[in-house]
C-alpha cells in the first residue's frame, strides 16, 4: 500500500523525481481557494501553497484545468468553521513496458480515505538518457475499485463478456527526458483507486542482451488528498441547519445510506441570502468516479429536492452545496438540508429453513421438526408486505482469485412477478476484484399459463435494482449502471462475465415479466431458476491459445491472459492474427529439423577420432530438438521433461560446442585439451546458471578459447618461421569457408531474428553453425592411418586388434 507523508511546511513541487511536502492541519481555505489543472512540459510544474494568512494553492507555469472538462475548478474557499487534512502517497517507481498483454502493464493501487474532498495524482514518467532512444507515449489508466479494464491493440473481447473502459491519460516524451500531468477530481470516492500504466506495441524485435542499450522510462505516480475532518452527518429525517458566510462559498455534509433502502430523498429548503431573498445554490450529491461518475448536480432556487431510487447500501453519500455568485458582493448564506429513505423489507428466510430441513432428512433427525413448522409459519406471514424475496447464497472460497456462490437449500430460485428475487454475492475481499466474475442462467420452467414469459436479471453493485420498470432502462441504479441479461422459454440460456469486478457487495435482482396476454394471471406466477455465478482468475482459462497467469503488486494479486501463437484478447479469443495449425506444424518441424545438419559435423568428428567433440554435438543436437519442439507457442508441442531443464540443456550444449571446437582447432595436447574441456564446462554451467540469456555468459568462453588458440598459432608461427596453418588449401578450402558460415550465423541471431520470422531465422542459425562445424574441424592426426579405428578398440576386448604378424616372423 502506498505510504503517507505529512509535515506543517509548505508544498512545493520542484522537478521530476522529487518529493512533495504538504502541509498538516489546515483551518478552511484561502481566498482563491484550492485549484489544480492537468499539463505537461520537461521539467514538470512548481506549486506553493502558503500556510498563512490563508490556506492558498498557485500553480506556476500554467493555469489549473480539469482533464474532463478543461475548465478551472475550486474545491472550497474561505471560512474558519471547516478543518481540513492535506495527505501525501506515494509509491515507488517503476519501469514500463511495452504492451503486448496484461501483464506488461504496471498497475498501482492507492487507497482515499473517507470524507475526501479533493484528489490530485501527479503523473510522471522519465526517461534514462540514451540519445538512441526516439519519441514515445505513456499511457496511464485510471479505475476506482477494481484494475483499469484496457485495449490498447484494439483486440476483440469474447462473447457474452461486458467491457467498460477505463479513463487513460497519454504522457509524451520527444526530445525532453521528464513529463508530467495532474489529474484532479473533487469529492472522489473513498476506497482502491487503480493506475496502470504502459508504453506502446513493441515493435517485435528480438533484442540480445548486452548487444544494445535498450530504452528505459520510468513512471512515479504521487497522490495529493484534501479531507475534511468532523464533516457534518445529515441524519434521517432531521434537518440539518448550514451558513456560509463569505469569502466560505462551499460546504459538505455526508447522508449514511442504510441497508434494504429502496429510495432516497433529498430536500433542500429555507434558502436564503441574507436572510432575505432566495440563495442560488449548486447542489452534487454522489462521489466521483473514473470512468464515468454519476453524479447528481442540481441547480437550487429557495428550495429543490431530488428523488434517488437504489442508492449504495451501508455507505457514506457526500454532498456538496455551492453557493453561486449573485449580485450581493458579500453574501451570508443560511440553509436546511432533509434526507429521507424508503425501506425496502426482505423476506424469504424460508430458504434457510428448506436448508435445515434437507440436512435433517440427510441425518435422519426430527428433533427440530416442530420447531421448523413454527418458524415457517412466521415465515410466511411475514412474507406479506415485503418489497423483495431474498436467497440467501454461500460463499465457497476455492483458491486465490477464485471464488464460487452456491445457493442454500435447493439448487433452483424461485422468481415471482410481485416483487424481485434478490442474491447476494460478496466480493468484498481484498483481491475479489483481480479475477472475472462470470454469471450463467437457466431457465428450467414457468407457469404452464404464461406462455413466453421473461425474467430480467440484473447485476449490479452497492445496490440492487428493485423496480421492474428499472431493467429496461440499462438496470440503472442511482449512482451506477449494472449489467443486464434476459432468459425465456425461446432462448432459455444467457450468460455474462464481467472482468475485474469492482470490490463491492454485488447483488442479482431477478424479475419476472409475463407477456400481455397473461397479464391477468402474473400475480401468482412464478419461473424457477438455475444460477451459477462464480468469481475465476481468468474467463474460460484463457482457451486453447492462452496462459492464466497470477501476478503480484505489492501484495495485490490479479491475474491475466498471456496469449500465444498469434491470438490477442482479453482471454485469448481473436484470431484475427493468429497461426494456422499449419503454420505451427511448419514452424515446429523446420526448428527441429534443422538440427539434423549436425549430423554431418558428428559424421567427420567420429572418422577424425574426436571423441569428446562428437559426444557434445550430439548433445546438443538432441536438447535443440526437443527444446524447440516444447518451446513453440500453438498446439504443435512435445515436451520430454521440464521445460525449464530442456532449456538449459540446449543453451549449455551450444556454449560448449564452441569451446571445444575451438580448443581442438588449437590443436594442444590432449591431455590439457581434456583438462580444458571440463573446466570450461564446468564455468560455463555456473555461468548460464546466473543468467542463461545474458550475452557476455555465452560469448566469453568464445572469446577465451579464441584468445588462446590465437596464442597457440602465433606461437607456432614464430617458432617455425611460418604460417600456421601452414598448408594454404586448408585456409581456402575450410578455414575461410568456415569462419564466414560462423559469423553469417552470429549476424543472424544477433540483428536479424524477430518474433514474426524467428521460426526460420533461427533455424537459419541452426544450420549454418551446424555446417561451419564441417569445415572448422582439424583434420586427424597422421599416426591415425585407418580411419574409424576406434571402433575396434571400443568393440575388440581380447582380440588382437591388429594383424600384425609379418612384422613378428620378419627377424633376420
Amino acid at each position: 500500500m502506498a505510504k503517507s507523508r505529512r509535515t506543517d511546511q509548505a508544498a512545493r513541487i520542484p522537478e521530476l523525481g522529487r518529493r512533495a511536502r504538504v502541509g498538516g492541519l489546515q483551518r478552511g481555505l484561502g481566498p482563491e481557494g484550492l485549484h489544480g489543472g492537468a499539463g505537461g512540459g520537461s521539467g514538470g510544474n512548481l506549486w506553493v501553497c502558503q500556510l498563512s494568512p490563508s490556506w492558498k494553492c498557485q500553480a506556476w507555469g500554467h493555469a489549473g484545468a480539469s482533464p474532463t472538462t478543461g475548465k478551472s475548478w475550486r474545491v472550497g474557499e474561505g471560512g474558519t468553521d471547516g478543518t481540513f487534512v492535506s495527505e501525501y502517497f506515494s509509491q515507488s517507481s517503476q519501469k514500463l513496458s511495452p504492451y503486448s498483454w496484461y501483464g506488461n502493464a504496471k498497475v498501482f493501487r492507492f487507497r482515499v480515505p473517507e470524507d475526501a474532498v479533493v484528489l490530485r495524482w501527479l503523473l510522471q514518467v522519465s526517461q534514462a538518457k540514451n540519445p538512441k532512444c526516439g519519441a514515445t507515449q505513456a499511457t496511464i489508466h485510471i479505475r476506482f475499485g477494481a484494475p483499469p479494464v484496457i485495449n490498447p491493440l484494439g483486440t476483440q473481447f469474447p462473447g457474452n463478456t461486458s467491457v467498460r473502459l477505463s479513463y487513460n491519460q497519454t504522457l509524451t516524451l520527444t526530445t525532453g527526458l521528464q513529463n508530467s500531468t495532474f489529474v484532479n477530481l473533487t469529492s472522489p470516492a473513498a476506497g482502491d483507486w487503480f493506475l496502470a500504466a504502459h508504453l506502446p506495441e513493441p515493435t517485435g524485435k528480438i533484442e540480445m542482451q548486452g548487444f544494445s542499450t535498450p530504452c528505459v522510462y520510468i513512471f512515479q505516480p504521487d497522490m495529493f488528498v484534501l479531507r475534511l475532518v468532523d464533516m457534518p452527518v445529515l441524519e434521517p429525517n432531521v434537518p440539518l441547519h448550514q451558513t456560509m458566510a463569505w469569502p466560505r462559498r462551499v460546504l459538505h455534509a455526508k447522508i449514511f445510506v442504510p441497508a434494504y433502502s429502496a429510495t432516497l430523498r433529498f430536500q433542500l429548503g429555507r434558502c436564503t441570502v441574507n436572510a432575505s431573498s432566495a440563495c442560488t445554490v449548486r447542489v452534487t450529491l454522489g462521489s466521483a468516479t473514473l470512468p464515468p461518475s454519476f453524479q447528481k448536480v442540481l441547480n437550487c432556487t429557495g428550495s429543490c429536492s431530488l428523488l434517488l431510487a437504489s442508492p449504495p447500501w451501508e455507505k457514506w453519500l457526500p454532498v456538496t452545496v455551492e453557493s453561486l455568485p449573485g449580485s450581493s458582493p458579500s453574501p451570508s448564506v443560511s440553509l436546511d438540508m432533509t434526507a429521507s429513505f424508503t425501506a425496502c423489507r426482505p423476506g424469504g428466510s424460508g430458504s434457510f429453513l428448506s436448508f435445515f430441513r434437507s440436512l435433517n432428512r440427510t441425518q435422519g433427525s426430527t428433533a427440530n421438526a416442530t420447531g421448523l413448522t413454527k418458524a415457517s409459519a412466521h415465515d410466511a406471514s411475514g412474507q406479506e408486505g415485503s418489497c423483495l424475496q431474498g436467497q440467501p447464497v454461500i460463499r465457497e472460497d476455492l483458491d486465490v482469485v477464485s471464488v464460487r456462490f452456491r445457493i442454500l437449500g435447493e439448487s433452483n430460485v424461485t422468481v415471482q412477478a410481485e416483487r424481485p428475487t434478490l442474491l447476494l454475492l460478496n466480493l468484498n475481499a481484498g483481491t475479489d476484484s483481480g479475477g472475472t466474475l462470470v454469471l450463467n442462467l437457466l431457465l428450467n420452467e414457468t407457469s404452464a399459463d404464461l406462455g413466453n414469459a421473461t425474467v430480467w436479471a440484473c447485476l449490479n453493485p452497492a445496490s440492487p435494482v428493485l423496480s421492474p420498470n428499472a431493467t429496461t432502462g440499462g438496470c440503472r441504479t442511482a449512482f451506477a449502471e449494472g449489467y443486464s441479461l434476459s432468459v425465456s422459454r425461446s432462448s432459455a440460456e444467457a450468460s455474462l462475465a464481467v472482468p475485474y469486478p469492482e470490490s463491492d457487495n454485488w447483488f442479482l435482482s431477478l424479475h419476472l415479466r409475463c407477456p400481455e396476454s397473461s397479464a391477468g394471471n402474473c400475480d401468482q406466477a412464478k419461473a424457477r431458476l438455475a444460477v451459477v455465478a462464480v468469481l475465476s482468475p481468468c474467463f474460460e482459462d484463457c482457451g486453447t491459445y492462452g496462459q492464466c497467469s497470477l501476478m503480484r503488486r505489492h501484495g495485490y494479486l490479479y491475474a491475466g491472459c498471456n496469449c500465444k501463437a498469434g491470438w490477442r484478447g482479453w482471454s485469448c479469443t481473436d484470431g484475427t492474427k493468429a497461426q494456422s495449425l499449419g503454420t505451427q506444424t511448419l514452424a515446429t518441424l523446420t526448428l527441429t529439423l534443422s538440427n539434423l545438419f549436425f549430423l554431418p559435423a558428428i559424421a567427420v568428428a567420429l572418422y577424425r577420432y574426436y571423441l569428446v567433440e562428437a559426444s557434445v554435438y550430439t548433445f546438443t543436437m538432441f536438447f535443440s530438438t526437443f527444446y524447440h519442439a516444447c518451446d513453440q507457442p500453438g498446439v504443435v508441442v512435445l515436451c520430454i521433461m521440464d521445460y525449464d531443464t530442456v532449456q538449459y540443456c540446449d543453451f549449455l550444449g551450444s556454449v560448449v560446442s564452441f569451446w571445444v571446437t575451438i580448443l581442438c582447432m588449437a590443436r594442444i595436447k590432449n591431455i590439457l585439451k581434456y583438462v580444458l574441456c571440463v573446466v570450461g564446462t564446468l564455468f560455463i554451467a555456473m555461468s548460464l546458471h546466473l543468467d542463461r540469456r545474458g550475452v557476455w555468459n555465452m560469448m566469453a568462453p568464445c572469446l577465451v578459447a579464441i584468445i588462446l588458440m590465437t596464442a597457440i598459432w602465433a606461437s607456432r608461427c614464430v617458432t617455425r618461421r611460418h604460417c600456421y596453418p601452414p598448408s594454404w588449401k586448408r585456409w581456402a578450402f575450410f578455414l575461410f569457408p568456415g569462419i564466414s558460415l560462423a559469423v553469417v550465423a552470429v549476424v543472424v541471431y544477433v540483428f536479424m531474428e524477430t518474433t514474426e520470422n524467428y521460426y526460420y531465422t533461427h533455424s537459419l542459425w541452426h544450420i549454418l553453425v551446424a555446417i561451419s562445424l564441417v569445415f572448422l574441424l582439424p583434420p586427424g592426426d597422421k599416426q591415425q592411418q585407418e580411419p574409424w579405428a576406434w571402433s575396434r578398440k571400443l568393440f575388440c576386448r581380447y582380440q588382437i586388434c591388429k594383424n600384425d604378424r609379418e612384422e613378428l616372423y620378419a627377424v633376420t
